[in-house]
């Protein structure tokens, strides 16, 4: 993601009036995170195809968006997920939820193994460790640690209390942090900004009549160097 949130937020107000630099500055800062939450979901197969059905909505529908970056970056997940979940259910499938953990909210919102876990999460083994999670755990972890939101921000986008999704991030956390010590694996790291980045999707004509490229298909994106 950016670093400083003032650019994404600045990026998208200006994504909005039909910039497509900044619609892609927008892409590149939130999509590797954003794909990671839908692997989650659908699973590696299926994840790219996803999300490029999520940023045809994002694109349509940006105009209509109201908020800064974390209010985007949560706005998104919603559209990601939704897009997951009607995945899911044209395939007859569905994501292995687990129960509602509220009766745990009154638990420690950290310790020493999550904190060692949140630390591991930026630089190693981070999303093949977190899909071993139950789901639950894995989205809760995803959204609130990958996709940076707020436990009120990551509850709107799950439909659960804030509690409970801070009190499964807190046990996802535990788990991970069980698994980063079993595991040897390398260290991978996280998707970096700009990894993993397709064929930006066409935007709808912006506030002031500009109009974006049209043409991207719902196939696995190839990476664009010219981005």
């Amino acid at each position: 993601m950016l670093g400083d949130d003032a650019e994404l937020t600045a990026a998208v107000l200006a994504a909005q009036d039909g910039d497509e630099d900044a619609f892609r500055t927008v892409y590149r800062a939130v999509h590797p995170r954003l794909l990671g939450y839908i692997r989650t979901l659908v699973g590696e197969p299926d994840a790219e195809d996803v999300a490029s059905e999520s940023w045809l909505q994002i694109a349509r529908d940006i105009g209509r968006f109201s908020g800064d970056a974390d209010r985007f970056r949560g706005w998104a997940a919603r559209i990601a997920r939704n897009r997951s979940l009607d995945h899911l259910r044209m395939r007859g499938r569905r994501p292995a939820i687990g129960g509602d953990e509220s009766e745990l909210e009154s638990e420690a919102a950290a310790s020493d193994t999550a904190g060692e876990a949140l630390e591991s999460l930026a630089t190693g083994r981070a999303m093949s460790l977190i899909a071993q999670l139950p789901q639950d755990q894995a989205e809760a972890v995803v959204l609130r640690v990958v996709m940076g939101l707020d436990a009120k921000s990551a509850a709107q986008t799950l439909g659960k209390r804030p509690g409970a999704v801070r009190t499964a991030a807190h046990r996802g956390l535990k788990r991970l942090a069980e698994l980063l010590g079993a595991d040897p694996g390398p260290e991978d790291g996280l998707p970096a900004p700009g990894a993993e980045l397709g064929a930006v999707p066409p935007q709808r004509p912006g506030r002031q009549g500009s109009v974006a490229p049209a043409g991207v298909t719902h196939s696995r994106p190839s990476t664009q160097k010219d981005m």
